[in-house]
């Protein structure tokens, strides 16, 4: 098999766990599974990805690049305040989780992002570092870095805890946006702040 042959076989098997991901979530990503699915043997996947964790972390990569694209999207329309791009980004962030709760849920597995297979940190680092500059920006007071990682964290939480139906539940509302505004309220201040 030539090289452009096994690079097509890759992406084929990349393929084929994004769309499964898609369909039944994280934990329905077996070898086994994406091989079938692809069409190949099912231990074709172990000659270009020696792993398991390596094909999950391929397969995130490609999550990454998505929300990479979709936040640089955000970016080029958003014209506004530095404020007003954090939120538009936070935005971003919380509606790919919700659209996309099987690859979120894998684009953070613990033992993919450690495993440092296939430049998951040069994917996921940059859309971190966007982030930063934007709080860098709003918040020119505070250590930007900080900032943003709690920021973060509280975005992780409020889409992990809105898709489960617990943040719906404990405060009535029928949109994250109330919640999103809150949550950029506590980090960067109020959207008029002087």
């Amino acid at each position: 098999m030539n090289a452009s042959e096994a690079a097509g076989l890759r992406d084929r098997l990349v393929d084929a766990g994004a769309a499964l991901v898609a369909a039944e979530g994280a934990r329905a990503l077996t070898l086994r599974e994406i091989a079938r699915r692809a069409g190949v043997s099912h231990g074709a996947p172990r000659r270009y990805f020696p792993t398991h964790v390596e094909l999950l972390s391929a397969i995130a990569r490609r999550g990454f690049t998505d929300l990479g694209a979709r936040a640089n999207e955000t970016l080029r329309a958003a014209g506004q305040s530095p404020r007003g791009q954090v939120a538009a980004l936070a935005r971003t962030y919380l509606r790919f989780a919700l659209e996309n709760p099987g690859m979120y849920e894998l684009m953070f597995r613990h033992d993919v992002l450690e495993s440092g297979h296939l430049g998951l940190r040069d994917t996921s680092l940059p859309l971190f570092g966007l982030l930063v500059e934007r709080v860098g920006l709003a918040r020119p007071d505070v250590d930007a870095r900080r900032v943003t990682g709690a920021l973060w964290a509280n975005l992780h939480g409020l889409a992990q805890l809105w898709r489960w139906g617990s943040l719906r539940l404990a405060t009535g509302e029928e949109d994250f946006g109330p919640l999103l505004e809150a949550c950029l309220t506590a980090h960067l201040g109020p959207e008029n702040r002087p």
